[in-house]
Parts: structure tokens; C-alpha cells; sequence
């Protein structure tokens, strides 16, 4: 090949290689993008920044207060009317606690309790405040029997409600607990008349034992004693001094002037009655006797219609 040929070799090849370096440099690029801020700029975007953070925060903060606000009404609200019915609950209980008492102590001559009583009556059975009652009462009397004893002239005795706890007739019989098992309480009824037998059949036991004598009063006829003896040897009670029925003429007295005249005898013949236990106010008032009178409790009476006579 020339001199002349060589050169021009040697120039295309400089030329292909330089076109090859400038499309690869020019094929590579890259794009850069920069905000520039001045400082007093900064400043009040990072302080705008902080404001809203801060009101965020602030708006967070008052809706919490305002939850836990409407949460405390609400439960204050809730409160206030459990509240409001635990009073009205306790006034109405203790308003036909003393109705019936005052029914009792009158022989529900002319009185009728009112008819929410008998909402009271149930409840007052249910709740457990009947049985508790029951027992408090029946424990003051063995506390009281726990630190006296019998004398030994054998003129010392104790009278006892034998209606309280022999169970022929027991609704009839008991006007206190007339017509509960006609308000939706056959349950509870029977339940707490049971429960009152079983109390004071284990007292009539604890008193036999302890060597006091028992002389049983009822309200029932002279017709029944029969019955009641079997009752009495059923449940376990036997050892009483005399078991007094009323008689033909006994059925037309008032029961407290008939109790009161059964008191008077039973004084009359030298015996000294060193306690009464009933759970009706009939047998328990007497004028111008010293004794221990023990009241046991009864479920709230339903409006009687009729008196204990």
C-alpha cells in the first residue's frame, strides 16, 4: 500500500474511534433538580410545620377530653338512676315494714297494706333479706337461752306459737303469708315456709334438751289437736308440758284477748313464763306481764283482707 494510502487508513481509523468515544459520552447524561431556600424561608416553613403539629395535637387531646366527658355523664347518669331505684326500693321496703307492723299490732282490723307491697313482699323473699332475718332472730333467742337456765321447782317455762312451725294449713293459718302463692312466688313461699320450720323445730329441740318447759299455744280448733300432735311427733318435737287448742268458745274471742287469757291461766296455776316466742304481734302483746318476748320475723303481708282471729 502507498504512504499516501496509509494515511488515510490511519485517519479513518482515528475518525471511527473518536466518533465511537463521542456517541457513548453523548448517550450518558444526568438531570439534577435543586431548590434553593433562603434561611428566613426555612424558618417559616419549619415553624408553619410545628403550628400544625401543635393543632393536631390540640384537637386530639379535646376530642379524648370530650369522650372521657361523655363517657363520666353517661355513667354518672347510670349511677344516678340505680341510685334513684335503690331509694325508692329501701323507702318502699321500710313504708310496708312498718304498714305491716302497724296492720299486726291492730289485727289488720280496718287496714289494707297498699298494693305495691306485694312487689315488696316478693322481693323481700327472694333477695334473702326473709331468711336472713330468720336466722338473726332465732340466734338472739338461743343467745338469750345460752346465759339462763331453768329453776329447779320446775315452775319456770317458756310459750311458744305452735303455729309458727307445725305445717298443717300453714297458708291458712298464717294470714301473713295469705295470697303469696297466688303473686307468682309458689317457690319462694315455700321455700321460706319451710325454712322457718326447720329453725324453729331445731329452737323447740334445743329448749326440750335444755330442760325448759314448753307449753304450745295455737290458733287452730279443738278439732285438730289430733293432727297436730302427729305433726309435732313427725317433726321431731315431743317432751312439751301441755299443748293448748282453742276451744268452741276460744274461737269467738279476738286471738290476742284469747292468748291473754291462756297467759292468765297458765299464771294462775303457778307457773312462771319466762319467755314468749311467736312471730305474730297477737301473742306477744299482753299489758302488765313481765317476760322476754321474742318477735321472729314474717314475709311482708299481701293487703289482708281478713284478721288472725
Amino acid at each position: 500500500m502507498s504512504a499516501y494510502g496509509h494515511q488515510m487508513e490511519r485517519e479513518y481509523s482515528t475518525r471511527s474511534i473518536s466518533t465511537e468515544d463521542g456517541s457513548d459520552t453523548g448517550s450518558q447524561f444526568s438531570m439534577e433538580s435543586v431548590i434553593y431556600m433562603s434561611s428566613c424561608a426555612a424558618t417559616v416553613f419549619i415553624g408553619g410545620l410545628v403550628t400544625v403539629g401543635i393543632l393536631l395535637m390540640t384537637l386530639l387531646t379535646a376530642l379524648i377530653v370530650m369522650l372521657q366527658s361523655c363517657q363520666s355523664r353517661q355513667a354518672g347518669v347510670v349511677e344516678s338512676l340505680k341510685s334513684d331505684h335503690q331509694h325508692h326500693h329501701h323507702h318502699d321496703y321500710y313504708y310496708c315494714k312498718m304498714a305491716a307492723l302497724n296492720a299486726e299490732i291492730n289485727s289488720f282490723e280496718a287496714y289494707s297494706l297498699p298494693e305495691f307491697c306485694k312487689d315488696v313482699a316478693v322481693e323481700y323473699i327472694k333477695e334473702g333479706h326473709y331468711m336472713r332475718d330468720l336466722n338473726n332472730s332465732v340466734s338472739l333467742v338461743e343467745n338469750y337461752f345460752n346465759g339462763v337456765a331453768p329453776s329447779d321447782d320446775g315452775h319456770d317455762m317458756v310459750l311458744m306459737d305452735i303455729d309458727d312451725f307445725v305445717p298443717t294449713n300453714y297458708l291458712d293459718s298464717d294470714p301473713l303469708l295469705y295470697g303469696y302463692n297466688r303473686y307468682g312466688c309458689d317457690d319462694c313461699v315455700k321455700e321460706a315456709k319451710h325454712m322457718k320450720h326447720v329453725f324453729l323445730v331445731d329452737l323447740y329441740i334445743k329448749l326440750e334438751t335444755g330442760g325448759w318447759p314448753l307449753i304450745l299455744l295455737s290458733r287452730n280448733p279443738e278439732k285438730l289437736r289430733d293432727a297436730t300432735v302427729e305433726n309435732l311427733k313427725s317433726a321431731g318435737c315431743g317432751g312439751w308440758s301441755k299443748l293448748i287448742m282453742r276451744s268452741n268458745n276460744g274461737m269467738k274471742m279476738e286471738t290476742r284477748d284469747y292468748f291473754l287469757k291462756q297467759k292468765l291461766d297458765i299464771q294462775s296455776e303457778g307457773y312462771r313464763i319466762r319467755a314468749v316466742i311467736s312471730s305474730h304481734m297477737d301473742m306477744l302483746v299482753s299489758p302488765y306481764m313481765k317476760t322476754q318476748n321474742f318477735k321472729l320475723p314474717n314475709p311482708l303481708p299481701v293487703a289482708p283482707t281478713q284478721s288472725t282471729v
